[in-house]
């Protein structure tokens, strides 16, 4: 079965929130910046210790989160994302499909230097989605 996971957007102070987060539910913080990254060197240095990605796991509980705004920036609406966790790499394309028809893919699904099928979109909606296949590693 496929999994939802909120993934949170940060101006810059994704480390502080999670940080937080932590603090008030407990469980296993991850988190990774923009420096540590391949994609570092095409970043400004302002940008590198911003966080690329982050997760806060304790059990089934699993919130994810990042310092990577839009160029359109932070509004009410796109502070938040659905994060589409898929079983099998036609799951994540039939899902990436289905919920971009009538809207924005932001994102093409595609192979990531971290070893997903990953892609973005925004439904009819208004709603964002996230796309993600970690190919083998969960079989």
């Amino acid at each position: 079965m496929a999994f939802i996971h909120t993934y949170l957007t940060f101006n810059g102070n994704c480390r502080e929130a999670m940080t937080f987060y932590k603090e008030c539910l407990g469980g296993e913080l991850m988190l990774q910046t923009i420096g540590e990254s391949p994609v570092s060197a095409e970043i400004p240095a302002f940008m590198k210790p911003f966080i690329l990605h982050s997760s806060l796991t304790k059990g089934n509980l699993v919130l994810t989160a990042s310092d990577m705004v839009p160029e359109s920036g932070l509004t009410a609406g796109n502070t938040v994302s659905l994060l589409l966790d898929c079983n099998t790499e036609e799951e994540a394309r039939t899902f990436y499909a289905r919920l971009s028809a009538d809207g924005i893919a932001t994102h093409p699904l595609e192979s990531t230097f971290w070893g997903a099928l990953f892609g973005g979109l925004t439904d009819k909606f208004g709603l964002h989605w996230l796309i993600n296949f970690e190919g083998n590693s969960r079989q």
